[in-house]
């Protein structure tokens, strides 16, 4: 069973708008039951699955091109420099 965890992300994503939608289509009759599935919904998105996302996208990448160091603002500065004028 090879399950990939992009597999995972994306399920977990599904699941939890359709549990926001599903809460929106209920608020009406039941406001409380509502709001806890709109609330497990947002949780599972921005606690669950965009840690994961994150996670798998920045496997084996280097941090420290991301980071502001004098040598990245130096090589930023100089793509400036080198860049054509009507662009």
């Amino acid at each position: 069973m090879n399950i990939k965890l992009k597999h995972i992300i994306v399920l977990i994503v599904l699941i939890s708008f359709g549990s926001i939608i599903y809460g929106f289509s209920i608020k009406e009759d039941r406001l409380e039951v509502a709001h806890k599935f709109i609330g497990l919904g947002t949780i599972g998105l921005f606690l669950v699955a965009m840690p994961l996302f994150l996670f798998k996208e920045s496997k084996g990448k280097d941090m420290k091109d991301y980071m502001l160091t004098k040598d990245n603002i130096k090589k930023m500065q100089d793509k400036e420099r080198k860049k054509p004028e009507n662009q």
